[in-house]
């Protein structure tokens, strides 16, 4: 049987990418495994933040076994990749003005939109933004204004 571990998001900058999340779930780390690894609780599931150049600028401190594999392993590679946006982080909020409004205030919101509606036999609203490695954040919720 599987069971959920977490979803990591492998970061530029790890630090940054720690600060923009504390800010946008206003939570605290639950972990943290020195600057290579942190993370998040959301209401029981875990979000984490892996330090993509640690490995490489800690080799000391790393041990592996097994044959390295650059398509996983190369992680300073991997995140100068750039970002196509395929994974989206979907978030939901009870009050989604509320939500936009603080969001749009703490100033972190790389490409927010304004908010939006679709319905595709399950209507919703939603607004999306960018984090600091370009990974798409969905937030939707209930929402009582008019889509301009």
């Amino acid at each position: 049987m599987i069971t959920y571990g977490s979803i990591y998001l492998n970061a530029k900058d790890f630090e940054q990418s720690i600060s923009f999340y504390r800010a946008l779930f206003e939570k605290e780390l639950i972990a943290r495994n020195k600057d290579r690894f942190a993370v998040f609780d959301i209401n029981g599931l875990t979000l984490s933040i892996m330090n993509g150049r640690y490995d490489r600028e800690h080799s000391d401190e790393v041990e592996t076994k097994g044959a390295y594999c650059a398509l996983y392993d190369d992680l300073t590679s991997i995140v100068e990749t750039p970002n196509c946006g395929k994974v989206v982080i979907n978030l939901s909020v009870e009050d989604l003005q509320v939500e936009y409004e603080r969001v749009k205030s703490l100033g972190i919101a790389a490409d927010l939109t304004k908010i939006r509606y679709i319905n595709t036999g399950n209507p919703y609203y939603y607004f999306c933004l960018k984090d600091p490695d370009g990974n798409t954040i969905e937030i939707t919720g209930n929402y009582e204004g008019e889509i301009v």
